[in-house]
């Protein structure tokens, strides 16, 4: 049997619609669209293979690389839906959530906000739902499914791979959900994912190679996490991060 793609995950996927277009079909649909990515050539890609307005409905209003960039672009041009990066400078796709809130919460025409990520770590994927996104698919996604998920979204669906929805169902549907972790929550996302680097026993130079930043980058944020979490050193980084399962 085959694996699940990305779409299998949404509500309602493989089922026609009364006007007999079969699921996941864009004909007659707009969707105006946001990117939130650090990573430029991502963005360039993504727009080639979705942007196609004429055949995949999906109109690329605007592009953004930070934080700031990201609610200035979605606060100007109101998109439907945000592709949203878990990892951005200035705060991660949580803190835009956060700035972004009041867009969400507009009843007449609210910003819906799918997040697109490389990572697939339960604390991410956990974060920005709890911080209000709609759903949440990893970068291995394809063109089209990734066209069915947005059209999902602007129509208040929830969208996850399938492996990411347990992760959702597990914190959410129990009462047993994960405790809040303050220590945890006074990293930034780029902070956290340098951590568990870290701990996992990487160079400086394989991180900042894996994260597309400069070595002096990657000490800066080493230095940010020591000093927030009270740490010495990376030997005490990696016996906090084992101990909360984050290796």
């Amino acid at each position: 049997m085959s694996e699940p793609t990305e779409a299998n995950a949404t509500a309602g996927a493989g089922q026609g619609s009364e006007s007999g277009e079969p699921a996941g079909s864009t004909a007659g649909r707009h969707v105006r669209v946001v990117l939130v990515d650090d990573h430029r050539m991502f963005r360039t890609g993504v727009q080639a293979e979705i942007g196609q307005t004429a055949q995949t409905g999906v109109e690329v209003v605007g592009e953004a690389a930070d934080v700031d960039q990201a609610v200035t672009v979605i606060t100007a041009t109101r998109p439907e839906v945000v592709l949203l990066d878990v990892h951005l400078p200035g705060g991660g796709g949580v803190e835009v959530l956060r700035r972004c809130a009041p867009l969400m919460a507009d009843t007449e025409q609210p910003v819906r906000f799918l997040a697109l990520s490389v990572s697939d770590a339960a604390e991410d994927v956990i974060g920005v739902i709890r911080g209000g996104a709609r759903g949440y698919v990893t970068k291995t996604i394809t063109g089209t499914d990734l066209v069915d998920s947005i059209f999902r979204v602007q129509e208040g669906d929830a969208v996850f791979s399938p492996r990411l929805a347990g992760f959702v169902l597990d914190a959410f549907a129990s009462t047993d959900a994960p405790p809040v972790d303050e220590d945890m929550d006074r990293l930034t996302q780029r902070e956290r994912e340098v951590l568990r680097l870290i701990a996992r026993g990487y160079a400086y130079k394989e991180i900042a190679k894996q994260l597309f930043i400069s070595v002096k980058t990657v000490e800066s944020h080493v230095s940010a996490v020591l000093r927030k979490l009270q740490l010495s050193n990376r030997h005490e980084l990696t016996r906090w991060a084992t101990a909360r399962r984050l290796v």
